[in-house]
């Protein structure tokens, strides 16, 4: 699934700090400061994994606004903002799932005059392009759902405009995790998932929409079908692909299909799997207890995924103005550098920059080898002096993206051949 994560002035007296990006666009008259006198609470909907209480508590401590964190799953993100728009004030949720969302008329656009750094976003939302070349698109690529005509538009803008779907919080491109030092030579195709000589030893992601695409990467590096799109399979496309799966589940092949971050990190700790889809964060977490573990680049590509900040159309007055304020101040570098330093990659490369060491941005973002020990935001050792990142540069990673995360047209007859692999 799913690298890492700010400044402060004075507005007035009698009113809390708040960061100096949105301060600009507070002292242009576009929108009202929020006061801290009014104890605004955001309700932030989201999976667990992008609610951090060290983001969370940097927030209030420089704007005096607080967050509450409202966790469900990934679906239950998607259910609640197609049938519970009220119940919540920001949305933390996943692109693909805005094909799903968008067309209910509960997210609004958000007007990106409002947003101080909207233009400093990465092209690899707003264009589909890392330095200037085209990334693979296949599945929902941001680029095809990111812009409305207007802030109540049910249907997606084919070419940039004032308002975004979402405002990219978090972002990577996945790949298959190994054990080097029990698998003991070169791993560079997605077909070594299915090679018998894994055989009890691997495991795949029991994420239906997620482990399909890694499957299909699969089919792909093994030669048995290219797909015209990998993110929107026909139901002869999705039957191969889970025909294959079963076949290599009765042959013995997997030792696991991990559902929860923690099992993956378990399997691969305990050496009990050596190969399998996995999330860079638990490689990091395999690492931390100095276990050899890669996050392996492969030659056919990342399948790519990426989060953002929603606004629903419940949300007015001083309240949209605390979710502004909570996205420009998310922009503005302190979460960025947060967020890269776990791995992940933030939308606005520039503010994360001037908030990390030279060193440390040389080896998250430039594919460097690290001057000095590499570190989490916690202090927990991820790489040695020396290392280099896996995948290399953001440019290289994010450049080599075959295919999205996405939600299929055939999503509920892929579904249910999904768990018919499972039940094999």
């Amino acid at each position: 699934m799913k690298d890492e994560k700010p400044s402060v002035e004075q507005v007035a007296t009698d009113r809390r700090a708040v960061l100096k990006g949105t301060a600009a666009i507070l002292a242009s008259g576009i929108f009202p400061a929020v006061h801290a006198s009014e104890k605004i609470v955001l309700r932030y909907l989201g999976t667990a994994v992008n609610q951090d209480k060290t983001i969370a508590e940097k927030f209030k401590a420089d704007t005096g606004i607080e967050i509450q964190y409202v966790a469900v799953t990934t679906d239950d993100v998607t259910k609640r903002a197609v049938t519970a728009p009220n119940s919540f004030d920001l949305i933390d949720t996943e692109y693909f799932s805005l094909k799903k969302i968008v067309p209910t008329g509960n997210l609004l656009g958000i007007d990106t005059k409002r947003i101080k750094n909207a233009d400093k976003i990465t092209t690899l939302f707003t264009k589909g392009e890392v330095a200037g070349k085209k990334v693979g698109d296949q599945g929902t690529a941001p680029k095809k759902v990111m812009y409305l005509d207007k802030p109540d538009s049910k249907t997606f803008s084919a070419t940039p405009t004032q308002y975004m779907t979402l405002i990219p919080t978090v972002y990577n491109a996945d790949t298959l995790g190994i054990r080097p030092d029990l698998i003991k030579r070169p791993i560079s195709s997605w077909a070594e998932l299915l090679n018998p000589e894994f055989k009890g030893k691997a495991a795949i992601l029991n994420i239906p929409s997620i482990g399909i695409m890694d499957a299909a990467m699969v089919v792909e590096a093994k030669g048995i079908y290219k797909y015209p799109d990998k993110g929107n399979m026909t139901k002869a496309e999705i039957d191969l692909t889970i025909k294959t799966l079963i076949e290599a589940k009765k042959a013995g092949q997997f030792r696991a299909l991990w559902k929860d971050f923690n099992e993956s990190v378990n399997l691969m700790a305990s050496g009990e799997v050596v190969i399998q889809s996995m999330w860079s964060p638990a490689v990091t977490a395999v690492r931390t207890k100095g276990i050899d573990c890669v996050f392996q680049p492969l030659k056919e590509g990342y399948r790519a995924w990426a989060a953002g900040f929603g606004v629903p159309k419940s949300v007015s007055g001083k309240k949209a103005d605390g979710v502004y304020e909570f996205i420009n101040w998310f922009l503005d570098g302190w979460a960025g550098a947060y967020l890269n330093r776990q791995g992940y990659y933030s939308a606005v490369l520039d503010t994360a920059k001037a908030k990390m060491e030279a060193y440390e941005w040389a080896y998250w973002m430039e594919g460097k080898p690290a001057a000095k020990d590499i570190k989490s935001p916690n202090g927990d050792l991820l790489a040695k002096a020396g290392s280099v990142r896996d995948g290399g540069s953001y440019e290289t990673r994010m450049g080599g993206i075959a295919c999205w995360n996405a939600v299929m047209d055939e999503n509920e007859y892929m579904v249910k051949k999904w768990n018919e692999f499972v039940a094999a």
